[in-house]
């Protein structure tokens, strides 16, 4: 064989174990696992930043999310008079209490006009102990994520970035939304 036919076939032979060696050295992803209540879950396929709004803890301190940079952030937004967040504090509270640390947090972000007078009572009444209250009651943060609805939830990346959101009650203890925090917990 000349030097320029096995020249030919070694680039041939290289061509054709590219496919292979991708397939067996990179795991392609998939996206998250969007199962069970995370049937609901929209992705932002370009997952802008988030807004640089205001918002208070329960001190009245003001806050951003960029606070958070580092962490998996589950903004949700809630209300005392809405029904379906009445449904999905507990949960929320739950997953707050199995998962949140340095890794992860649970925003849930009260918009009631009312304030902590408002809000501190319902979390008591519900025996909320995970959950650290945060108020939004001019509804600025909200606006700027585009919440159209309560109760909505927003998961915020660890880089700052709108990863996706789901409107609407969902139960967020179960082990579909685990696998969805993990998820981007691991990117």
């Amino acid at each position: 064989m000349t030097k320029r036919r096995i020249l030919i076939l070694a680039i041939v032979l290289l061509f054709a174990a590219v496919p292979l060696l991708v397939t067996i050295f990179h795991e392609a992803d998939e996206g998250p696992p969007l199962t069970g209540w995370m049937a609901q879950f929209t992705v932002n396929d370009a997952s802008p930043p988030a807004p640089e709004t205001t918002f208070l803890d329960a001190d009245g301190r003001e806050l951003r999310l960029d606070r958070f940079l580092g962490r998996v952030v589950l903004v949700n937004f809630w209300a005392s008079w809405c029904e379906p967040c009445i449904r999905e504090m507990p949960a929320l509270d739950r997953l707050q209490g199995k998962l949140g640390g340095d890794e992860f947090t649970v925003l849930a972000i009260n918009v009631d006009r009312g304030g902590v007078d408002a809000a501190r009572p319902f979390l008591k009444k519900l025996k909320i102990a995970h959950l650290s209250l945060y108020l939004d009651r001019r509804m600025t943060l909200m606006r700027g994520l585009g919440v159209r609805r309560l109760p909505t939830s927003i998961v915020v990346g660890h880089d700052g970035r709108l990863k996706g959101r789901l409107e609407g009650v969902a139960e967020w203890d179960t082990p579909e939304v685990e696998a969805l925090i993990r998820y981007y917990i691991d990117r």
